[in-house]
């Protein structure tokens, strides 16, 4: 069962990670914001890739749901917290953070 300090501390632990506040939330960016922590730390949203969104929601249709609006159709994916086990927190913040990597600048 994960909680919101777990998510925080495996957060701040990836490469390049900062926090700092979004609207009623904590938001935890590298070049992009990958995952936002809400103020009761019970759930948090992530952004994946549609596909990745998909996948986790059939895998894990009791911890994963599609935000209902236009950002969840974009991949922003809620989940509950204590419905997650560390590795699967672990994977889920992992997957959203690759995203919010720096483009590469292609060699010319």
């Amino acid at each position: 069962m994960a909680t919101g300090n777990d998510l925080r501390r495996m957060a701040l632990a990836l490469e390049g990670t900062t926090e700092a506040p979004h609207f009623d939330r904590a938001a935890f960016k590298v070049a992009r914001t990958y995952v936002t922590l809400a103020a009761d730390g019970r759930s948090a949203n992530f952004k994946f890739t549609p596909d990745e969104q998909e996948f986790k929601c059939m895998m894990a249709p009791d911890a994963f749901a599609p935000i209902a609006n236009a950002w969840g159709r974009q991949g922003w994916t809620t989940a509950t917290l204590a419905r997650l086990g560390a590795a699967e927190l672990k994977s889920a913040l992992e997957m959203a953070w690759a995203h919010a990597l720096p483009k590469k600048k292609p060699r010319r």
